[in-house]
């Protein structure tokens, strides 16, 4: 049986063994340190996307170079704590009050080490004990209790992303930080969004996931703004110029969507 006919499970347990060969290894994992061959793709990588996404030309995760085979965790995962060093985050974590919507695991770790004072994992259907229960458009907390924000691919999964917005300006102190990545279509001007289109296969044939729901476009950062935020959006090139993307594991065209709140004058 040739390797394309084996089944996914077959295939991405081969792909993983064949990654995790350390003699070579020219890609480095910067959330686990392992040096791997390559990483894993998101399920059959380009291959196995919708057209919607070269259509549309989606930025977002690298689907060729998607999971470290060593610890399990994402492109976005990696790129964002390479921003957050870069941008000098890491270090102001020390002491503030953190509030982490759908926390990664492997990220949970860097931020409890960077020693904040309060460390809120939220999620709408936590499965962990360690994440509360939390409604992202609608949190019952109190106004300005947060120093950062941070929703890593979660705005696109949002039934009313306004409210969650909002909700977000609100619960931030003034000069709290809000990061908010998210994947965009270069391609559109204004987000696509069709509350009809509830269908799991229509989804993913519209937005390029069958969970997201929307697909944002063009006018992603004039779209945050518009809620009263404060962009401090960069690029790869300007945060991380001495990167290496690909042995990095990580998507060069996906920005760092940094804003904040403003402060009274």
């Amino acid at each position: 049986m040739s390797f394309e006919n084996l089944p996914r499970v077959a295939r991405r347990a081969v792909r993983r063994v064949l990654a995790l060969w350390p003699f070579g290894a020219a890609h480095r994992c910067c959330l686990c340190g392992r040096r791997v061959q390559r990483f894993l793709p998101y399920r059959e990588g380009l291959a196995g996307m919708p057209p919607v996404i070269a259509e549309q030309d989606v930025i977002g995760s690298d689907v060729e170079n998607f999971e470290c085979p060593a610890c399990g965790c994402h492109d976005r995962e990696r790129h964002l704590l390479l921003y957050l060093q870069a941008a000098g985050l890491i270090g102001r974590l020390r002491g503030a009050r953190v509030l982490h919507f759908a926390p990664e695991a492997t990220l949970q770790r860097v931020i409890e080490a960077a020693g904040p004072t309060e460390y809120l994992r939220a999620d709408l259907d936590p499965r962990d004990t360690r994440v509360q229960r939390l409604d992202i458009t609608a949190m019952a907390l109190p106004d300005a209790c947060f120093d950062f924000v941070i929703a890593n691919h979660v705005l696109e999964h949002v039934d009313d992303d306004a409210r969650a917005l909002r909700e977000i300006l609100r619960v931030l102190r003034p000069g709290g930080h809000a990061i908010l990545q998210t994947p965009y279509a270069s391609r559109v001007p204004a987000k696509l969004e069709d509350n009809r289109i509830t269908d799991q296969a229509e989804r993913l044939a519209a937005y390029g996931q069958e969970d997201h729901c929307r697909l944002y476009g063009a006018d992603l950062v004039g779209y945050i703004t518009s809620f009263g935020f404060v962009d401090h959006t960069a690029t790869h090139h300007a945060l991380l110029p001495g990167v290496d993307a690909r042995a990095a594991g990580v998507n060069p065209r996906e920005p760092f969507f940094l804003f904040s709140k403003p402060c009274p004058k």
